[in-house]
């Protein structure tokens, strides 16, 4: 890595923001493409009553862009000049922009649900159960409907997922109607459940789940979570929350630097940081 005075610097905040992968991401894609001289990616741990200064920094210190996390992406959409279409659709904001002075923001998040999953399939008049209806489900709801999906949000609160789903127009139900959920061809878990360091609890029991499904996991730490592991046992295709971080990064990447993504050399380094065997 090359770094100067000249570097345009992007950032990822949030609360907390050590464990993000995000940097180790972005930097690996700037050496990828030679523009480490120009490009460098940083993080840094920021409290939300604190989200407005960073804002104003970001215009006085000429940041390039602004990565948002939890729990920044909704509270920072109102100090900012412009907001993406399909952000204000999804009500939050992960990417920010710096275009001389005027912030505009954006929501690469459904990008990182849609593309992996088009890999598989076609997502037109599918059926697809997203579990949980916390900030995390409203991209995967977006992108989903966006390409044609069927979509029922499934939540162990109903009235949650029942707010939801008045937002987007879509079905909703209780979490623990396992025929309900099961017949879907898509499963989508947008919750935290099964991550790191509460690794051996899953959404769904895997009774539910057959060698007809696509089941697609958000959380990426561990790589292989206990649901993405019973799916596939049972013969399902699985989707590892690797890709949704990728996805999501990449498209940011090429919002922050105007150029196409090394997507493989991204993948890899993502992979490598997990202990994955390439």
């Amino acid at each position: 890595m090359r770094i100067s005075a000249k570097n345009k610097i992007c950032l990822i905040i949030g609360d907390p923001v050590e464990h993000s992968l995000s940097p180790l991401m972005h930097n690996a894609g700037y050496e990828a493409l030679n523009i480490d001289d120009k490009f460098i990616y940083l993080g840094a741990r920021v409290d939300l009553k604190d989200i407005k200064a960073v804002v104003c920094a970001m215009r006085a210190m000429s940041l390039r862009g602004l990565t948002c996390t939890i729990p920044h992406k909704v509270k920072v959409m109102r100090y900012l000049d412009k907001i993406d279409k399909t952000a204000s659709k999804i009500g939050a904001v992960n990417s920010i922009v710096n275009d001389k002075g005027i912030l505009k923001g954006y929501n690469t998040d459904w990008i990182g649900v849609v593309k992996p999953l088009e890999k598989v399939t076609a997502l037109k008049g599918k059926k697809a159960a997203v579990l949980g209806a916390g900030g995390a489900s409203r991209a995967v709801v977006y992108g989903l409907l966006a390409k044609g999906s069927k979509v029922t949000i499934f939540n162990r609160t109903v009235g949650n997922a029942a707010k939801l789903a008045n937002d987007f127009n879509c079905g909703f139900g209780d979490l623990k109607d396992e025929a309900a959920v099961s017949d879907n061809d898509i499963i989508v878990n947008a919750t935290a459940v099964g991550m790191a360091p509460n690794t051996e609890a899953s959404p769904i029991s895997s009774q539910l789940i057959t060698n007809r499904h696509i089941v697609f996991d958000a959380v990426y730490i561990p790589y292989e979570t206990k649901l993405l592991k019973k799916a596939k046992e049972k013969g399902a295709t699985v989707i590892h929350g690797t890709e949704m971080l990728l996805h999501q990064g990449t498209a940011q990447f090429e919002l922050y630097t105007g150029k196409p993504a090394p997507v493989d050399v991204m993948r890899k380094v993502l992979l490598k940081n997990l202990g994955v065997k390439l």
